[in-house]
């Protein structure tokens, strides 16, 4: 690591703390004294999606987060309770082996997620990603949630 003062490569580190998405370094250049800090995280290759329509693209943690949210839109759910949903799934994701994963699999983890959340919540977000187009597929999703233990795949 070099220093940003002198452009020294030998430094110690001085003190260390972790947390889940990161490890912050505190060091001394070996060189000049000066102290700084470095930041490391593990870089994640995540997996292809494939969307409905067999489009392929990039993993995006935030157009799961702003799906999320739109569910959620009045509801009494936090940005807490929202982003440990898009870090759940971000994690089944990253520890996926596959090199491609289907939009139709992340969407069952978020309403699997929501559905334990906040079920109007999991209604909005099931009517939109399983493409409601009449009443008797929310009726479907309404009675799921009514009978203890069934879920609709």
């Amino acid at each position: 690591m070099k220093c940003p003062l002198c452009g020294c490569e030998r430094s110690n580190v001085i003190d260390s703390r972790s947390s889940p998405e990161m490890i912050r370094r505190r060091r001394v250049c070996a060189e000049c004294d000066h102290r700084f800090t470095t930041y490391e995280r593990v870089e994640y290759v995540a997996p292809m999606i494939i969307k409905k329509d067999g489009r392929r693209e990039e993993f995006d943690r935030n157009k799961i987060r702003a799906g999320i949210i739109k569910a959620c839109e009045k509801r009494p759910v936090s940005m807490d309770v929202i982003d440990s949903v898009v870090a759940m799934v971000e994690a089944k994701v990253n520890q996926s082996d596959k090199k491609e994963i289907s939009s139709l699999t992340i969407g069952e983890h978020v309403m699997h997620a929501l559905r334990d959340i906040d079920q109007v919540a999991y209604v909005r977000f099931a009517s939109v990603y399983r493409e409601f187009s009449d009443i008797s597929q929310f009726m479907e999703t309404l009675q799921g949630l009514l009978e203890p233990g069934k879920e609709r795949h």
